[in-house]
């Protein structure tokens, strides 16, 4: 057996926590994987997982064995990364995990653009809200919205900025009035975004101050920034919605924007990619193209 093969399918099993997870994922079967954790204790002459009838967990020496492998697994893709570099046309393929709605109107197209310039380039894209553990190994990017979380070794570039309002239909502001000021929220029916039973304050930034958070009633709770869009125009209620999303609606006049004279929330989209000695050639292209095109998408 090759030895960094088998390294790199122990590391595997490790990160996903079982031996038939990591055949799945690396398309082998359970008892090949398992012949590759031998094949290592063999040549070590020493146990790396500890079995029982229940559950396996690392030795002591297999956890140190474990970290570094992965150092040396890293430092082996940064070489080979090397050369496709020095191609300077990035190939293989490319996989990012991104948020439903943000990812298909905005993120999709741009990496579709890039492709369709580097034909070598492979994409496996994946639209998802809920939030994927990078260290999984199952991505090589993710696309965020909102606050992130601080993890290490986590590498996270801002690559657009929402702005976000509040709006409303002419029929509803018509019917319940438009409110002047952020106190006036609270008198009236909001379409809000809600996931997992859990929704999104509306933010309204002070200078030198935390923002301010409003929760407004609701009627309607959906997890669909376009339903919410749609409940909005059909004149549900005021919806707090990012500007590029309802730019064609308030030109068409079918929304209004209220309160604006109130600064525009700043919504941070990142890119982020776990640290490497070397950064692929094709994800930093990605990551560039993010940058230079989705604020131009978002004004």
């Amino acid at each position: 057996m090759d030895r960094l093969t088998s390294m790199a399918v122990f590391v595997k099993a490790v990160d996903l926590g079982s031996f038939a997870a990591a055949a799945a994922a690396l398309g082998l079967s359970g008892p090949m994987v398992g012949k590759h954790v031998r094949f290592l204790e063999e040549r070590l002459g020493v146990s790396l997982i500890s079995r029982t009838t229940r559950r396996q967990s690392l030795t002591d020496f297999g956890r140190a064995y474990y970290e570094r492998c992965r150092m040396i697994l890293a430092e082996t893709e940064a070489a080979d990364a090397l050369a496709v570099d020095h191609l300077s046309e990035p190939c293989g393929r490319l996989r990012v995990t991104m948020p439903v709605h943000f990812g298909r109107r905005c993120v999709v197209p741009i990496l579709i653009e890039l492709a369709q310039r580097h034909p070598n380039l492979e994409l496996d894209l994946s639209l998802s809200d809920p939030i994927i553990d990078l260290t999984e190994g199952s991505y090589d990017l993710a696309i965020r919205t909102g606050e992130l979380e601080d993890r290490s070794g986590v590498i996270a570039r801002r690559v657009a900025r929402q702005r976000m309002v509040v709006c409303a239909s002419p029929a509803y502001l018509d019917a319940q009035g438009r409110p002047e000021q952020i106190e006036d929220l609270g008198r009236h029916d909001a379409i809000v975004y809600a996931r997992s039973a859990r929704f999104r304050p509306w933010l309204f930034p002070r200078r030198g101050e935390p923002p301010i958070e409003i929760r407004p009633k609701s009627r309607l709770r959906l997890d669909d920034l376009d339903a919410i869009a749609d409940a909005a125009t059909a004149g549900m209620g005021l919806a707090w919605l990012p500007s590029w999303l309802i730019r064609d609606r308030v030109q068409a006049g079918m929304l209004v924007v209220v309160l604006p004279d109130e600064p525009e929330f700043p919504y941070d989209c990142h890119a982020l990619w776990l640290q490497t000695p070397h950064l692929p050639l094709r994800t930093r292209l990605a990551v560039d193209a993010l940058a230079a095109a989705l604020p131009k998408f978002m004004t």
